[in-house]
C-alpha cells in the first residue's frame, strides 16, 4: 500500500490517482473537525452560554462575538508563520497532533462549564484558546490536499471533504440530541440538573474528535524533517516575508485571498451567530436549535458532494461564483422574514450553497499555489481570512448591541457576500486538466 509523504524528498509532483487508505483517513479527520466546530462553535454551546452562563441572549451573543473576534486574531498572527515553518520541515504531522490535541482537552475542559456568570470569563478564553489550534489544525490537514488529489480531481476531494465534514456535524448533533439534549434521563446516569446533559455533549465532542482524527495519525507517512525546527522558523519567516515583497508578482492569487477573506467573513458570521440568532429572533427552544442544525448540515452536505463535480468540469472559480450568487439571493430574505416556518426553509437554501463556496475556494488556492508552498500559502489564506473575519462577529455585536436587534446585526453577512463576490471577479484563473503537469497552464476563466 502506497501512503504519499507530505513532500517527498525526490520529486513535487502530485499523485496521478487517489490512494484510497489515505483519502478515507484524510475524509475521516474532517468529520473529526465539524463536532467541533458544529457544537461548540456553532449551535449548542453558543446558546447555552449565552443563556446559561451570561443570563442574558443579546449581551451573551455580543459577548461571544468579542471572543471569537479575538480568536480570529489571534490565528491571523499565527496561521502564516507556523504554515511557512511547516513548508520548510516538510512535515505537517507533528502540527497535526499538536493542535488537535488541544481543541480536544479545550472540549473536555467546557465540561466543568456550570451555568454561572462567575464562569463566563474563563470559559471565553478556553473556547477562544480552542478555536485557534481547531484553525491551525484545519490549516495542515488542508495542505494534504494537493499530496492525495490529482489536479484534474481537486475539487472533488475537496467536495468530499466538505460533505464528510457536514455528515460528522449531523452525526454528532444527533448523539447529542438523542443521547444528552433532549431525554428525561439522559445517557450515563447524568442528569438535566446544573445542566449535566448540555455539558456533556462537550465530552462528547472531545472524544469524537480524538476518535475521527486517529487514522489520518496512523496512516500518514513523512519523511525526516528536512530541517531542525530553528533552522526551519528562520528560513520559513524569511520565505515568508519573501512572498510578502514578492506580492505584486502573483495579483491575481492576493486578489483571490482578499476576495475569499470577506466572502469567508460572511460564512464565519453564520457559523459563530447561527444559533444565537435563530434562538432570539425566532425563539427556537434549545433542541429546535439542534434540529435545525442537523437540517442545515444536510443541506450543506449535498451541496458539497452536488458541486464537486462541477468544480472539476467547469473549474473552481466558476463554481465558487454560482455559490456565492445562490448565497446572496437567499441570504437577503432570510433577513426580512418574520416567520420561523420560513426562515427555516431559507435558511436550508442557503445552506445549500455554503458547502460548495467553502470547497471550491480550498481547491481554487490549490490550483493557484505554487508547489511547495502548499502550507505557506494556507496560512496566508488563514492570515487574510482572519484579518477580516473577526470584522463580521464585531460587526454582529456591535450592530446588535446598538440596536437591540439580532436581524440587523447579521446583516453585514449579505454585504461581505456581495463584496467577495465583486472581487473574485477581477481574478483570472487558469486551467489544469488531467493530462498535463500540475504546472501546466490552459486558457484563462
Amino acid at each position: 500500500m502506497y501512503f504519499p509523504t507530505m513532500y517527498p524528498q525526490t520529486s513535487s509532483a502530485p499523485p496521478t490517482r487517489f490512494d484510497r487508505t489515505t483519502v478515507l483517513a484524510w475524509c475521516l479527520y474532517d468529520v473529526g473537525l465539524a463536532a467541533f466546530n458544529t457544537v461548540i462553535v456553532t449551535f449548542v454551546f453558543p446558546v447555552y452560554f449565552a443563556k446559561a452562563i451570561w443570563g442574558d441572549e443579546t449581551s451573551g451573543s455580543a459577548a461571544w462575538g468579542f471572543a471569537m473576534g479575538a480568536a480570529g486574531v489571534g490565528v491571523a498572527i499565527l496561521s502564516p508563520v507556523i504554515g511557512a515553518i511547516a513548508d520548510q520541515q516538510r512535515r505537517v504531522k507533528p502540527f497535526l497532533i499538536l493542535f488537535g490535541s488541544i481543541v480536544a482537552a479545550a472540549s473536555a475542559c467546557l465540561w466543568f462549564a456550570t451555568p454561572d456568570r462567575g464562569n463566563a470569563i474563563w470559559v471565553l478564553v478556553v473556547v477562544g484558546v480552542s478555536a485557534i489550534a481547531f484553525e491551525l489544525a484545519f490549516l495542515f490537514y488542508n495542505a494534504l490536499l494537493p499530496r492525495l488529489a490529482p489536479p484534474a480531481k481537486l475539487g472533488r476531494l475537496s467536495g468530499w471533504g466538505w460533505s464528510c465534514a457536514y455528515l460528522g456535524g449531523i452525526a454528532c448533533l444527533a448523539v447529542a440530541l438523542v443521547g444528552f439534549v433532549q431525554p428525561q434521563q439522559p445517557w450515563f446516569g447524568l442528569t438535566r440538573s446544573n445542566a449535566e446533559n448540555v455539558r456533556a455533549t462537550m465530552l462528547l465532542v472531545a472524544v469524537w474528535y480524538l476518535v475521527f482524527t486517529l487514522p489520518l495519525l496512523l496512516v500518514l507517512r513523512e519523511a525526516k524533517a528536512a530541517l531542525s525546527i530553528g533552522a526551519a522558523a528562520r528560513a520559513g519567516l524569511a520565505r515568508l516575508a519573501a512572498t510578502l515583497r514578492e506580492a505584486r508578482r502573483e495579483p491575481d492569487l492576493w486578489r483571490f485571498l482578499l476576495a475569499s477573506a470577506l466572502y469567508r467573513d460572511g460564512l464565519a458570521t453564520v457559523f459563530a451567530m447561527g444559533g444565537l440568532y435563530a434562538a432570539g429572533t425566532f425563539g427556537m427552544a434549545f433542541d429546535k436549535v439542534v434540529l435545525l442544525a442537523i437540517g442545515l448540515n444536510v443541506a450543506a452536505g449535498i451541496g458539497a458532494i452536488g458541486f464537486a463535480w462541477l468544480d472539476d468540469f467547469l473549474g473552481s472559480k466558476p463554481t465558487v461564483r454560482l455559490s456565492l450568487i445562490g448565497l446572496i439571493v437567499s441570504g437577503v430574505p432570510l433577513l426580512l422574514v418574520q416567520d420561523a416556518s420560513a426562515f427555516v426553509v431559507l435558511a436550508l437554501c442557503l445552506s445549500l450553497f455554503v458547502g460548495p463556496t467553502q470547497a471550491a475556494s480550498r481547491s481554487l488556492l490549490v490550483r493557484l499555489s505554487p508547489p511547495g508552498r502548499t502550507a505557506e500559502l494556507f496560512g496566508l489564506y488563514g492570515l487574510t481570512g482572519r484579518a477580516f473575519t473577526f470584522l463580521g462577529p464585531l460587526g454582529f455585536s456591535l450592530a446588535t448591541t446598538a440596536t437591540g436587534s439580532q436581524r440587523i446585526g447579521m446583516s453585514v453577512v449579505v454585504l461581505f457576500f456581495v463584496l467577495g463576490w465583486a472581487l473574485l471577479e477581477t481574478v483570472r484563473v487558469e486551467r489544469v486538466n488531467a493530462t498535463v503537469p500540475f504546472t501546466a497552464k490552459t486558457p484563462t476563466i
